[in-house]
């Protein structure tokens, strides 16, 4: 008995990387699964079916469940496309893990407009488009489910050169977090992910020696996943997740007690802020 048997899960981008690793450990514990991919580049350029298929066949040739999807998910129609896919391959939806994801990394002076808008739409449209089409689905099925959508520490926290990219994933992280909130009213968890992992979008970025790229192994995220999508996690909802190299952790957007003014109706002077802001004062503790 697997984890995972009876359910259905949909990964986008998992024709490679981290999403393959996310499909090949959620086959091992029972699931179904939909592999989606375009089959481009890493910046989002050209398209083929290779990548989706291989990762189906090698699914396939260990015993489990797979069909391949080529949708592009930057389109309603291509959401549409990947859930249509699903009801017809095996008839339900239980888990999305929208994992598709595209790199365009430049100074935010020399990003121009043709590298904001393919990051934009692949990653926080594409995050729209996906989880519209099988959210509802699991909404009218009754039935509940799981969807992780995948941010970055880029947008959580910032990354030189990425403001295209970081703009697109602190999107998803807010988008998760509401959607988690009108979710529970039908069974529906929503959960953020944002992994560190050695992968072809990752794999040009310093630091990644030899021995990291063992220590940061895309297939050390994945199990976290196979728990949010099972009835493990059954009573957890909206929380955000980095995960890598061995370690699993909450990251939360944190409000300091701060300082409220109780004289003059509440008005701050600049003064006073400036006063309050000196590190190891009430508004910036150390």
């Amino acid at each position: 008995m697997g984890l995972l048997d009876g359910k259905v899960v949909v990964i986008t981008g998992a024709g490679g990387g981290i999403g393959r690793t996310h499909a090949l450990a959620m086959a091992k514990e029972g699931a179904a699964l939909v592999i989606n991919d375009l089959g481009g580049s890493r910046d989002g350029s050209g398209a083929g079916t290779a990548m989706a298929d291989v990762v189906v066949d090698e699914i396939k040739a260990d015993g489990g469940e797979a069909v391949a999807n080529y949708d592009n998910v930057a389109t309603v129609e291509g959401g549409q496309g990947i859930l249509k896919t699903a009801l017809d391959a095996f008839g339900q939806v239980d888990g999305l893990v929208n994992n598709a994801g595209i790199l365009r990394d430049k100074s935010f002076a020399k990003t121009t407009e043709d590298l904001w808008d393919p990051v934009i739409a692949v990653h926080l449209k594409g995050t729209y488009c996906v989880t519209h089409a099988i959210y509802n689905q699991m909404k009218e099925a009754g039935s509940g489910g799981v969807i992780i959508n995948t941010s970055s520490t880029s947008g959580l926290n910032g990354n030189f050169g990425q403001c295209n990219y970081g703009a697109a994933k602190a999107g998803i992280a807010g988008f998760t977090r509401c959607l988690a909130l009108e979710g529970k009213r039908y069974g529906v968890r929503a959960f953020v992910l944002a992994p560190v992992a050695f992968t072809r979008l990752t794999e040009d970025l310093p630091g990644f020696d030899e021995e990291m790229k063992k220590r940061m192994a895309p297939d050390l995220v994945s199990p976290l996943l196979t728990y949010l999508v099972s009835d493990l996690s059954a009573e957890k909802t909206g929380l955000t997740f980095y995960c890598g190299g061995g370690r699993i952790a909450e990251m939360k957007v944190v409000t300091t007690e701060g300082m409220t003014k109780a004289d003059d109706g509440g008005l701050w002077t600049p003064q006073e802020i400036a006063d309050a802001m000196q590190p190891g004062q009430i508004l910036m503790p150390e």
